[in-house]
């Protein structure tokens, strides 16, 4: 049975990425070379996108790309890169509760602007705190 190829059109609208961004990837190394055909045409396989979704679903944990070429590094070889992938992860959970207390901060200062706004006789506390940044 053969394998089916799919063009870049097809691919950049199954995985909603750009037709640059899967030129870029290639060029960056984050894609094996992609198969052409006789005319030069891209020809994407089953195994490419299912290694675009793995960047795709990298990306939305916040790693960055580089950090996603030692993943996919990491992934030919789980058993033995088991550590250094967890201490990634260690990594990028510390990153996350950084900004998960940051984004908690931001989220009480926004509910005292409103509460002073919504309490003020004249002007508007938001505007006067952003412009002081007088933030809590």
């Amino acid at each position: 049975m053969d394998n089916p190829r799919y063009k870049i059109s097809a691919v950049s609208k199954r995985l909603s990425l750009t037709q640059d961004t899967l030129r870029y990837y290639e060029k960056i190394g984050l894609l094996n070379k992609i198969e052409r055909n006789a005319s030069g045409v891209r020809q994407y396989t089953e195994q490419d996108i299912s290694h675009l979704q793995f960047i795709q679903r990298a990306q939305k944990m916040n790693f960055s790309l580089a950090e996603i070429s030692e993943l996919l590094k990491m992934r030919q070889d789980p058993q033995h890169a088991r550590d250094e992938v967890r201490q990634l992860t260690a990594v990028k959970l510390a990153e996350t509760e950084i900004r998960l207390e940051e984004l908690s901060s931001l989220r009480r200062e926004f509910q005292l602007l409103l509460n002073l706004c919504r309490g003020a006789e004249d002007g508007c506390p938001i505007i006067e705190n952003i412009e002081n940044a007088e933030m809590v």
